[in-house]
């Protein structure tokens, strides 16, 4: 059930925002998100909830290691990790399906965007001279995207994966 993840679409909303505008994506987001899914654990089996805290966990741990590398920013490993607490066990070959897709929109996006807009006296620091890739935009996209590709393709993914 994907439903626990349109309850996030405010927050995720805020993530894309914070990360364009001052690319930070404030520790409040993360744990807003560990709140609800802490939340969950009265409506989730006990089996299901601890897969889901072994999901975040496995996340967070290569989403550090990329961060050790200066590869991702310590803000994306946490809001991602956070969100893959709420994806369904059995949707996450559809959620990676859409993170990649959000991914490529996000690239496509911030590339056009800092061609088209002029970076001078920029506010946006997601547009200013020397600026990283702002992943909180894609993660926020995967996140608000997902329930809809889940229904879309759930029953699809049914038929191939037993």
């Amino acid at each position: 059930m994907t439903e626990p993840l349109l309850i996030l679409i405010p927050t995720l909303v805020l993530v894309g925002f914070f990360d364009l505008r001052y690319m930070r994506i404030p520790n409040a987001l993360s744990w807003a998100l560990l709140v609800l899914f802490g939340a969950t654990f009265l409506f989730t089996p006990t089996s299901e909830f601890l897969m889901h805290i072994l999901a975040g966990l496995t996340v967070f741990a290569l989403g550090f290691t990329g961060f050790c590398f200066r590869i991702l920013g310590g803000g994306d490993v946490k809001i991602l990790a956070a969100l893959v607490l709420f994806i369904p066990l059995h949707e996450f070959l559809i959620f990676a399906n859409v993170f990649s897709v959000a991914m490529i929109l996000g690239i496509v996006f911030v590339l056009t965007t800092r061609r088209i807009v002029s970076t001078s006296g920029q506010t946006w620091k997601f547009l200013s001279e020397g600026a990283g890739f702002p992943m909180g935009i894609s993660i926020a996209f995967a996140g608000i995207a997902h329930p809809i590709a889940a229904l879309l393709f759930s029953g699809s993914l049914n038929n191939i994966i037993p």
